[in-house]
């Protein structure tokens, strides 16, 4: 393949991915900027004496620009910076702060009261101005990329403001004192701020009248600076008290290990960030700008981390089972229906195994509990133990959960070991109000919230499976008070042959690092009963498809994953996650065969 130019934006980034992999250190400031701003980091002090000589507004301009250029929240920017000069705000400023002080002072006990009176902690009237840095919360949490999760991250981003414009300042020769000798409201009335626009305590900005060598506070015995080895933890925080040595940070040297050791026993993981990046790479060497083909592309790096890039064909795995619960009236048509369907997917004519065919993918159909004697050319990995209709009684034995887990898990590796990339698909009268309920459990939903049409349901229909999956919870959760942490007695209780099979195939398919391409309702809620289980497996599966039934974008929303197809797809049988299997296969071709540029 010919090698072309490669087309350097005039905009943003001009770097490649070759030039970024030769040198990932190639970002890093020069040595003298780099120690500039260190030296600065270390150098920096917080001042309570001030000279009455006036800031420059040039001087200030620059600070205020350092403070702006803070990173924020979904890019909110919601600081706001007011400068006080006026000797008369600063007068009650003052006040309020010495006020605040000796209440502070009346809660210690007598010495620490008296050390705390004989500190200066401001500087409110020396200094010739002050910097009120505010944060204007007045749009919704929600409304800002990043606050829904973490609601105060907006005041997060105006502390960072604070250090960016202490650092400037710094640099300038400026002093900077931070006063939080406040109440709140007090310094809101003072400044007049409308209603939603918080302070985060008063700036005293000016020429220093002290050079201090070390923070004030630690100087006065009031505290020390604590190792660094005291504050970092490896992994994970070790319960309420103080991290025990072993946590702490470890020292680089030579009897330093490579890699800290993992609190995960699980021998499961993504693929490595050296993989994950050569995917991302190669897709950069392409003549084409990064990203060109949207989700696809991401899942084309998904599958390329995980060494399929040469893939050139694929398999679907339809897992067909009957339900009791069908008995209970949540279906709209009669459970021989699955038999038929299973029979035709036998014969490569159900719309599934049409599909894949279509698409160039083979089939592998498995009786995992159809009713009746085994269907004739399917794999027969069926349970042997007694089934309930989840009202009434649990739907697995605990046995029966374990070695469907063990069989789905063998199947897949198999299959995966062969193919790289493995479709599901499934076939069961009544099982949306199965995947409802485990939906709902996982997920702690409302039952309204996860059931939906299924294969046709009417309304009446709809209203009987919602009663069927609230009693169903109700006794699942009463049977057994923790199922909801435990995926295989959930598969037990809530669940069916083929939801356990596919978990089990999901898991097998990661453990062999198989891509799996989820269809619908039913594997997705597989799907995340195996991430449950093992956390990495997320990192091999790609959603092939959203369908109309109403909990599946919840699910995959809790799974992260962003569906390839949004057709309205009703059908299970894999339908949709052939269809999406295809269009991979499409561009893993076109990312083999896409022209590259010389660098």
């Amino acid at each position: 393949m010919s090698a072309w130019p490669r087309p350097v934006p005039v905009i943003g980034d001009p770097s490649s991915a070759t030039q970024r992999a030769a040198d990932p250190t190639g970002w890093a400031l020069p040595p003298a900027v780099r120690d500039g701003l260190y030296e600065a980091i270390d150098a920096r002090r917080d001042v309570r004496r001030f000279r009455p000589d006036p800031v420059p507004d040039e001087v200030l301009r620059r600070v205020l620009t350092a403070a702006h250029h803070a990173p924020s929240v979904g890019h909110s920017q919601p600081w706001r910076f007011v400068v006080v000069r006026a000797a008369g705000t600063r007068e009650r400023a003052a006040v309020l702060a010495d006020r605040e002080r000796h209440r502070q002072a009346e809660q210690l006990d007598p010495e620490s009261a008296r050390r705390l009176l004989d500190l200066q902690l401001e500087g409110i009237r020396e200094a010739p101005l002050a910097v009120v840095v505010c944060c204007d919360r007045r749009t919704p949490a929600a409304g800002v990329l990043g606050r829904a999760t973490f609601p105060d991250a907006d005041l997060w981003s105006c502390a960072c403001a604070i250090q960016n414009l202490w650092l400037a300042a710094r640099a300038e020769g400026l002093g900077l004192g931070w006063v939080t000798l406040f109440r709140p409201e007090d310094l809101a009335e003072l400044l007049d701020l409308p209603d939603g626009v918080v302070t985060l305590g008063w700036l005293c900005l000016g020429w220093p009248d002290e050079r201090p060598p070390a923070p004030g506070l630690e100087r006065a015995g009031w505290s020390r600076r604590l190792p660094l080895a005291d504050v970092v933890v490896e992994e994970r925080w070790s319960g309420g008290a103080p991290p025990p040595p072993e946590s702490r940070l470890r020292v680089p040297g030579p009897a330093a290990p490579a890699e800290p050791p993992s609190a995960d026993p699980s021998p499961l993981r993504a693929p490595d960030p050296a993989a994950v990046v050569a995917a991302r790479d190669g897709a950069d060497r392409l003549l084409s700008p990064p990203g060109s083909l949207g989700v696809l592309d991401r899942a084309v790096d998904r599958i390329v981390a995980a060494g399929h890039g040469d893939l050139r064909t694929a398999t679907l795995l339809v897992a067909a089972a009957d339900h009791p619960v069908a008995a209970l009236g949540v279906s709209a048509f009669e459970p021989g229906v699955t038999r038929d369907v299973t029979r035709a997917a036998v014969a490569g004519e159900a719309l599934g195994t049409t599909a894949a065919r279509a698409a160039g993918l083979g089939s592998v159909v498995v009786d995992v509990g159809v009713d009746g004697p085994p269907v004739p050319g399917a794999v027969a990995l069926r349970p042997a133990g007694p089934r309930g209709d989840l009202l009434t009684g649990p739907a697995l034995a605990d046995a029966d959960v374990a070695g469907l887990l063990t069989r789905g898990a063998e199947l897949a590796t198999g299959l995966a070991t062969r193919a790289g990339l493995l479709a599901l698909g499934e076939i069961g009268i009544g099982n949306t109000t199965v995947a409802a309920a485990l939906a709902c459990l996982l997920l702690d939903a409302e039952p309204a919230a996860m059931v939906g049409v299924g294969a046709g349901a009417d309304s009446g229909i709809v209203a009987r499976k919602v009663e069927v999956v609230t009693g169903a919870l109700r006794r699942a959760r009463a049977a057994r008070p923790t199922v909801a942490r435990d995926p295989a007695a959930a598969l037990a209780e809530l669940g069916g042959p083929e939801f356990a099979l596919l978990t089990g195939v999901v898991l097998g398919a990661a453990r062999a690092r198989g891509m799996v391409v989820l269809d619908g309702f039913a594997t997705s809620v597989a799907a995340l009963l195996a991430v449950t289980l093992e956390p990495a497996v997320q990192a091999y599966l790609v959603a092939g498809q959203r369908s109309r039934e109403r909990g599946h974008a919840a699910l995959l929303t809790h799974l992260g994953l962003e569906p390839l197809l949004d057709l309205r797809i009703r059908a299970g049988e894999g339908a949709g996650a052939a269809f999406a299997t295809g269009l991979l296969l499409d561009a893993l071709r076109v990312r083999r065969e896409t022209a590259r540029v010389s660098h």
